[in-house]
């Protein structure tokens, strides 16, 4: 499988070309050429922050239809703690839990119990190794994708642990084979996700050689339907549910470090929050910390771009949910240690590179510096890049050239206006040399007015869009 698969995808037709996109994305993957946004699959983290902020919907999630279940004599539904914020009043889980068999499914198992599992095994690693600590989450895709891109010194400090999904997936496989007695690939593990990050995940996964999960549904699309039949449930189903407070507070920002029995942890949520925390974990400003919990979604999986109720309020309704529940339910058996824990390491791409080698990406370096004098610095994008920085690289790169900068353009424009006006006089005193000059140089103004009227409609653009330039 492709290590830079992704989730999240561009629908052109859709795409304005406005810059919305360049300048909320993390890693900076996103650039506008020719009217149209292009992702860079390198830098790209499968974050979905494009699909939040885009306002012409281009950008969308690749996911699976609930017709799926056909592909399979069984199948079992791996719903997250993320799914039971989305309704209101819900004061038990085995009411969405029974709503998923009766939607077609054969079985189902929570991820949040795999979660209380991962918890155990944190836990015991944490007591284990204080020369590796502190230990940063491994259950966002997204932040352990951006670690690897990006910030190659704390990838020693990855939590050496699967994600409750793929924990989930293993053990719902297992038993699903021991109850039907059907070959493996007849069986399908359906994992509910409430972000692009871990569909992302499932098809190229960091840290095993292959994911047990086999599709992804996205709770916005299983919404309707299981809505209508938690309904049918009634008051008083069968219960089915198989884990409590830790398993469930997963599903919020914090919730995996509260089950740790530490108060020395930092968790932080919302991707441009996480990478000041990784900065400044980099920078070692954190002193005494034992855990970092990261997610890239506000207010954790709660606030994925696939869910459908409002971060805040599903994270309250988180914690009412919890209130009443045992503290745990799932609990390490023989066997299942090896299962949580990663089989593969993950490896640093240095995808931001601007040469092969050190040197020649520190003969680049200055070119982007020489470059940057030349450019305003007023990261306006209207360039088609996010910053004035980006837009050099990418020169360097030899994916842009100068006269993208609209100022820089201009500004030669000017020059040339003026070399024209001095050969002008020179011909009307008689020099020839100048008018063979002079024709020369009419053709090179006609090309810079023609891209000049180009961009000066893209920057009229960018200003209806609130982020042009005045």
């Amino acid at each position: 499988m492709d290590k830079f698969y992704h989730s999240v995808r561009l629908d052109e037709e859709l795409c304005m070309g406005c810059i919305n996109c360049i300048k909320r994305c993390p890693t900076q993957a996103i650039r506008v050429r020719n009217g149209k946004a292009q992702i860079n699959s390198k830098f790209c983290i499968d974050c979905g922050e494009c699909i939040r902020v885009c306002p012409h919907h281009a950008k969308h999630a690749t996911y699976d239809k609930l017709e799926v279940l056909k592909q399979y004599e069984y199948t079992v539904a791996l719903p997250p703690p993320s799914l039971y914020s989305q309704f209101n009043n819900l004061d038990d889980v085995n009411i969405v839990l029974n709503a998923l068999l009766m939607m077609g499914f054969d079985d189902v198992f929570e991820v949040s119990a795999a979660a209380e599992l991962v918890s155990e095994a944190t836990r015991e690693y944490l007591s284990e190794n204080p020369d590796k600590l502190p230990a940063i989450s491994t259950a966002c895709p997204s932040v352990v994708r951006l670690i690897r891109v990006r910030f190659p010194n704390l990838i020693p400090n990855l939590l050496p642990l699967n994600p409750p999904v793929e924990v989930a997936a293993i053990l719902a496989a297992q038993k699903a084979m021991e109850k039907t007695g059907l070959d493996r690939d007849k069986i399908g593990i359906i994992f509910i996700s409430p972000c692009p990050s871990k569909v992302t995940y499932v098809k190229s996964p960091l840290g095993t050689e292959h994911s047990e999960v086999d599709k992804v549904l996205a709770i916005k699309d299983l919404y309707p339907r299981l809505l209508s039949c938690m309904k049918a449930v009634g008051e008083d189903p069968p219960e089915i549910g198989t884990s409590g407070k830790i398993g469930v507070s997963w599903g919020r920002s914090g919730g995996e470090a509260s089950g740790l029995f530490t108060e020395d942890y930092l968790a932080a949520d919302g991707i441009e929050n996480v990478i000041r925390v990784l900065e400044d974990m980099e920078d070692q400003k954190f002193t005494n910390l034992k855990f970092v919990e990261l997610n890239a979604c506000n207010g954790g999986c709660v606030g994925g771009v696939l869910t459908v109720e409002n971060p805040y309020v599903a994270e309250v309704k988180l914690k009412r949910l919890r209130k009443y529940m045992p503290v745990a339910r799932s609990h390490m058996h023989a066997g299942a240690e090896e299962l949580v824990k990663w089989t593969n390491e993950v490896q640093y791409e240095p995808v931001f590179n601007l040469g092969e080698t050190m040197m020649e990406s520190f003969a680049r370096l200055n070119q982007v510096e020489r470059l940057l004098k030349k450019f305003p610095g007023l990261d306006c994008g209207s360039c088609g890049a996010p910053t004035c920085k980006a837009l050099a690289e990418d020169i360097v790169r030899g994916e842009a050239v100068e006269s993208d900068c609209v100022y820089f353009l201009r500004d030669n424009v000017h020059k040339l206006s003026e070399e024209v006006s001095r050969l002008a006089a020179d011909i009307v005193e008689g020099d020839s040399d100048s008018y063979e000059k002079f024709k020369v140089m009419s053709k090179y103004i006609q090309r810079i007015s023609d891209e000049m009227t180009q961009l000066d409609r893209k920057d009229g653009r960018n200003r209806n869009d609130g982020k042009g330039i005045d």
